[in-house]
């Protein structure tokens, strides 16, 4: 008889609870491509994010270890967001997603123009 399953045991299960969730990879995408950004420059770059959420994401991954929040105590207060040592190092992973995604992308529209083609 083999052993369950147990997730806990595993450590790929670990990093993606990590680094899954809603916006979270694309969070990461956008700091593992800038040296660092701020909250507004964030929220522009993903439109359809509320503020709550981003901020959620946002403490999710400082608490993970994954993002350095820099705090400034300006009036008003300046916060910048980049990647950890950690944080950093998962970006050849998220290339290779990036690279995978845009070649299912084309794959999928030429599958659809092919699609079109054959029903006409």
């Amino acid at each position: 008889m083999s052993p369950k399953h147990n997730p806990n045991q595993c450590p790929m299960e670990s990093i993606l609870g990590q680094i899954m969730g809603p916006w979270t990879p694309y969070i990461l995408w956008l700091l593992s491509n800038e040296e660092s950004l701020r909250f507004g420059q964030i929220a522009a770059l993903i439109p359809d994010i509320s503020a709550k959420v981003l901020t959620d994401r946002l403490r999710k991954l400082e608490g993970s270890g994954l993002v350095h929040r820099d705090y400034h105590p300006t009036v008003p207060p300046t916060v910048y967001y980049s990647l950890t040592a950690r944080g950093a190092e998962i970006h050849c992973v998220l290339q290779g997603l990036n690279k995978v995604a845009l070649r299912w992308d084309e794959e999928d529209k030429s599958d659809k123009g092919n699609a079109e083609i054959a029903a006409e």
